[in-house]
């Protein structure tokens, strides 16, 4: 019984999965593909890519936050030199879903 009751409810969900990535455009009415988590739904991933790229490619010395509302990226704490701060921004400005950067990162010595 657990069995058909679980194996119905794949079915189901398998079946309304495909309308949960259509939304309605109300200027005309019609639907269209959009991702109806476009902005906030994608934004921990957006944090997490940019982070594993930072990650690879600065000293572990540096300190840099990297958090992201609504595709806006936000780079904050220190970094040991310039080049460190321009390489974070420069790849979170290359991650897909990216709409703006705001780079307040420290320089520290």
């Amino acid at each position: 019984m657990k069995t058909k009751i679980m194996l119905t409810s794949l079915v189901a969900g398998a079946m309304l999965l495909p309308v949960a990535g259509y939304a309605i455009d109300r200027d005309s009415n019609r639907s269209q593909p959009y991702p109806v988590l476009m902005e906030s739904g994608l934004d921990p991933a957006i944090t997490s890519q940019i982070k594993f790229k930072v990650g690879n490619k600065v000293s572990y010395k540096t300190n840099i936050d990297i958090d992201t509302k609504d595709g806006v990226v936000f780079l904050s704490g220190n970094a040991r030199n310039q080049g460190e701060a321009a390489l974070a921004e420069s790849i979170a400005r290359g991650v897909t879903g990216v709409r703006s950067v705001q780079n307040t990162i420290q320089i520290s010595m």
